[in-house]
């Protein structure tokens, strides 16, 4: 028998990516670490290193991404809804950027009342949140804010940056509805938009489906990214 009739490759990779996601996990760990010792200690290569730690962070990411589209489309989706803490999870994604955000010297503004609370895949909305948040990072001049509050019976989340905006192009790919149409090969942001959707759209409550929205203008001057979840 062939060896195709025996292996369903895309398993496989589903697997490696798992095994790879793990231990950029840990080096993850490990590169925040060592930035912040050798930052304390007025090292030289300490703004090198909280770079290599933003890099790392941003290739679990997209591995991470790899795994739920893979499990979204094996209908293995999982999903964990429980009650959370809008002010525990934006804190989170501030500490899992911590070491960038300072080197970088980025002022983070985090606005939410610590009353609010939310019913969400806490697992599923860090990890979509953080990587949002590290694209704002990466294209911002000196100031982001991440906020958060209830509006017309959604939760809506929103991370705005001074940056200089969307191009078109992105704004474009966000509000495509086939997932065909996004520029994969071509555009990184593709996957990204995409694995937002999917998440956002997985969230459902009394018919409802949680949806994401890019737009520029935004009240630090850049762009706007906003999560309504039902």
């Amino acid at each position: 028998m062939p060896l195709n009739d025996k292996l369903d490759f895309s398993s496989v990779l589903a697997t490696a990516v798992h095994d790879m996601k793990n231990s950029l996990g840990m080096l993850t760990q490990s590169t925040e670490a060592i930035a912040l010792r050798s930052k304390q200690n007025g090292r030289e290569d300490s703004e090198e290193l909280s770079r290599l730690h933003y890099e790392v962070s941003r290739l679990n990411g997209s591995l991470m991404q790899l795994l739920a589209l893979y499990r979204f489309e094996k209908k293995q989706l999982p999903m964990t809804i429980e009650e959370n803490y809008l002010e525990d999870l934006l804190n989170d994604v501030y500490y899992k950027n911590k070491s960038f955000i300072e080197q970088t010297q980025m002022k983070i503004d985090i606005e939410v009342d610590e009353s609010l609370s939310w019913y969400f895949d806490v697992t599923l909305i860090e990890y979509l949140l953080s990587d949002v948040v590290i694209n704002a990072l990466r294209y911002s001049k000196k100031q982001i804010k991440i906020s958060a509050k209830q509006a017309d019976n959604y939760l809506c989340i929103q991370v705005d940056d001074d940056g200089d905006g969307f191009p078109q192009s992105i704004i474009d790919l966000a509000n495509a509805k086939v997932a065909s149409q996004l520029d994969f090969v071509n555009n990184r942001s593709g996957l990204g938009l995409f694995f937002a959707k999917l998440i956002a759209k997985a969230h459902i409550n009394s018919g409802k489906e949680g949806r994401i929205h890019i737009e520029n203008g935004s009240f630090l001057g850049g762009s706007r990214f906003s999560l309504y979840l039902p």
